[in-house]
């Protein structure tokens, strides 16, 4: 992985959908306001990431109390996202970004897309929490039949509230 913890996080602006509410994201816009959880997850309509992206719903309380937005992303596109949340995950009360054109810019700038075999096109299962100075905190790229789990999340968001 190119990017590791303490690099800049590269900015970016995305399209997204907040429930079904269409919107654009960009990173930098939470710099000293929030630390941010980016969740990149490979495509909706698959098993594993039908746990993950509501698994980061459910835990939005908690993720409130450690000052944190969570972002999920994907080369995915907007309808696709608006659809898969109607009927299959649910509408989330956190912005599903899409990274469909140019294809995958956002998760290249992250060195977590995928170029070649065995599944070219999508990302990495991959999860990076950004400080509110914009640097990264934790970075890690999970297999992408492993779902991540949200304590290693938090622990890394408690290690940004006990060093301030």
């Amino acid at each position: 992985m190119a990017i590791k913890v303490g690099d800049p996080a590269p900015d970016f602006t995305l399209p997204a959908v907040i429930g079904n509410q269409k919107t654009n994201i960009t990173l930098s816009g939470y710099r000293g306001k929030k630390n941010v959880v980016i969740a990149f997850y490979p495509a909706a309509w698959t098993p594993v990431c039908g746990a993950q992206m509501p698994s980061y719903q459910a835990d939005q309380d908690k993720f409130a109390r450690y000052d944190a937005q969570v972002l999920g992303i994907s080369a995915d596109t907007i309808p696709s996202h608006i659809a898969w949340q109607k009927k299959e995950i649910g509408m989330m009360d956190y912005p599903l970004l899409s990274d469909f054109y140019p294809h995958g810019e956002v998760a290249k700038k992250f060195s977590v897309f995928r170029e070649g075999e065995p599944i070219p096109g999508i990302n990495e299962r991959a999860v990076f929490v950004v400080d509110k100075q914009g640097k990264i905190a934790f970075a890690k790229v999970y297999r992408l039949d492993q779902q991540p789990d949200n304590a290693e999340v938090f622990e890394a968001l408690e290690k940004l509230n006990h060093s301030r």
